[in-house]
């Protein structure tokens, strides 16, 4: 395989023995402390090239454990350890990423237009809360039909418990998962069953405890602040190495890894007002290195300013990622189906919000919010539809509700069921939250695992805060109560249930009609989206270059609603592709009526019908 990359921070391996290097711009000194094995360590000077501190090891060689010292204070952790075997507050140990004998040597990636995401926490996806524990469910998931998992962030965490936004050393696999070669594993199995692997990075900023970053050099500044303390120094002075440390991460996560796709969090946190946006270096880094490598690698950010720059070529003035998740579609959808109104859920309508967000990706697109007292957004209606990742689920939007309470907590069974078709009949990218396949009703809720018990009392205090807005009372989950993490894991055993067996045979056909339908591969169709808000209904028409034509009509409204009778070509009719009142997924049968005498149908209350356009005999 033919890389134009190769990692040269940190603890590598080499022909006589390991090569140490380290970026400590105002150290005097540096020396790596070498573990013998008997639990003491010898030291090593490196020598200094411009700020680097640098030197070979002779005889040294993968599984030496190792640290830092800084002008002989502390030992510390490799900025780039690959693996910290005791956590983060132990050495860092040598791996060697070319012994690992990968199988998917025919695997070439995904388009994101193929993509149907699945999103999961490795410590609760299953019982045993480790990347074994995840691959022996792969099989399950490719029969689900879903073509790529997403796997919230993986970096070494403080603890045990943590949904991994709090990761300190970002090129090491966390320890209770099964480190640097339990992933590999688990992207190897993925990738044999046809699943591609997404993986959640961060690099916004580094979580509290145990981050000795600056003790390294200047990699936060002062210039700027985010939600969770110091931003990354993408634009200040020595800010060049900072830039290097967070591309060569991501290169490293696709060449060591296999990874196919990086979801970039919080990236409107990612501030930087040099020539060449931060986005913009990762961008061209990764796709160079993915032409090289013979892959097909993406990046998809997660921002919430409805700015179309992040999927915009360089070329036209953006930043040339390749798509991003919107969080309209989801809101809007939230307040439709639960009548939400408190925070930032009062700026959205209900149906026209909808029907908005399928004809325009984003709802606010330049228009006045009175959430955020000022305009919003800007047009992307010349953006093709997968170059957008919707949900009705996601961790965030159930993870950071007071209780972790999932969409079946507050919807009923027909409703659930009409968010289905909804995200999955949607023209954009389809992501699925964990669990929301068959309706989970176990909530995730947010954990930590922190030993700073101040630290602990500071989250416990922001979860309330966070919480004002949204006017949830004070009964808050304690994140740090291991009881918190395990009433968050899935319960499968649901599956076996009705009403649950019902939602997943619908999860299962509406996958299945979304691959093989060329009118629901985002950026085929064109699309048409009509509405009345005082019945309740969306009408959602796709028309394909080729193939059939496709429409999807939903009735958000808890009574049966009339709608005109959509309009064929001559000779065509409309014919039932599926309906969520189907009897296999525990509906009554009742699918849409024609109202005599009207020019209208009767939709069943929150339901949802699909149609294809054929030729009458």
């Amino acid at each position: 395989m033919t890389t134009v990359w190769s990692l040269q921070r940190g603890a590598n391996v080499v022909d006589t023995g390991v090569r140490f290097s380290v970026w400590a711009p105002h150290a005097s000194e540096v020396s790596v402390q070498l573990s013998r094995g008997d639990g003491s360590f010898e030291s090593r000077p490196l020598e200094s090239h411009g700020g680097v501190f640098e030197g070979t090891v002779l005889g040294a060689a993968a599984g030496t454990d190792y640290s830092y010292r800084l002008d002989g204070g502390r030992d510390r952790p490799d900025p780039v350890s690959r693996f910290q075997p005791v956590g983060l507050n132990g050495p860092s140990r040598v791996m060697d990423p070319g012994v690992f004998k990968w199988t998917d040597h025919e695997w070439k990636g995904l388009a994101l237009a193929d993509m149907i995401i699945y999103e999961l926490h490795i410590g609760t996806f299953s019982k045993a809360g480790t990347f074994t524990g995840v691959i022996q469910h792969l099989h399950e998931l490719r029969k689900l039909g879903v073509t790529a998992i997403e796997l919230m962030p993986v970096a070494q965490f403080p603890g045990a418990r943590n949904w991994g936004y709090d990761g300190v050393l970002p090129y090491a696999v966390q320890n209770t998962y099964g480190g640097p070669d339990g992933l590999r594993m688990l992207v190897d199995a993925a990738h044999g069953e046809g699943l591609g692997v997404v993986l959640d990075v961060v690099y916004n900023h580094i979580g509290p405890e145990g981050n000795h970053l600056g003790e390294f050099g200047p990699y936060f500044t002062e210039r700027y602040k985010t939600p969770w303390g110091a931003a990354m120094n993408f634009d200040g002075r020595e800010s060049d190495e900072v830039r290097r440390y967070f591309v060569d991460n991501a290169l490293h996560w696709l060449a060591e890894y296999h990874i196919d796709s990086l979801r970039l969090d919080a990236a409107d946190n990612l501030l930087d007002v040099s020539p060449r946006h931060i986005l913009e270096e990762l961008s061209s880094a990764v796709h160079i290195e993915g032409t090289a490598l013979g892959r097909r690698m993406t990046l998809v950010a997660e921002a919430d300013a409805n700015d179309p720059r992040y999927v915009r070529p360089a070329a036209a003035g953006g930043y040339g990622l390749d798509a991003q998740w919107v969080d309209d579609f989801h809101h809007a959808a939230r307040v439709t189906l639960v009548g939400e109104t408190t925070s930032y859920f009062s700026d959205y309508r209900g149906v026209a919000s909808v029907a908005k967000s399928l004809r325009d990706r984003y709802v606010y697109d330049g228009q006045f919010s009175p959430y955020r007292r000022r305009k919003r957004g800007r047009s992307a209606e010349d953006i093709a539809a997968d170059h957008f990742v919707v949900c009705v689920q996601n961790h965030d939007q159930v993870g950071n509700r007071a209780t972790g309470d999932r969409l079946s907590a507050v919807v009923s069974f027909e409703q659930e069921k009409l968010a289905a078709a909804l995200l999955l009949l949607s023209p954009y990218v389809p992501l699925i939250f964990m669990g929301q396949e068959y309706g989970e009703t176990n909530p995730f809720q947010y954990f930590v695992s922190h030993d700073d018990r101040d630290l602990c009392e500071l989250v416990r205090a922001g979860r309330r805060k966070e919480f004002e807005a949204f006017g949830w009372g004070d009964e808050i989950p304690d994140p740090e109560s291991e009881e918190t993490f395990v009433r968050s894991r899935l319960d499968r055993s649901k599956v076996s249930e009705p009403r649950h067996a019902a939602i997943h045979t619908l999860y299962r056909d509406l996958i299945q009609l979304r691959k093989s339908e060329g009118a629901l591969r985002p950026g085929a169709p064109a699309v048409r989206v009509e509405h009345d808000e005082s019945e309740g209904w969306i009408a959602l028409t796709l028309t394909p270059k080729s193939g059939r034509e496709l429409l999807a009509v939903y009735n958000f409204s808890r009574a049966e609603s009339h709608m005109p009778a959509p309009v064929t070509d001559r000779g065509s009719v409309w014919m039932s592709v599926l309906s969520t009142t189907d009897r296999k997924y525990g509906g009554d049968g009742m699918c849409f009526r024609k109202a005599p005498g009207s020019g209208h149908i009767i939709l069943s209350p929150h339901s949802a019908e699909l149609y294809s356009q054929e030729q009458a005999s």
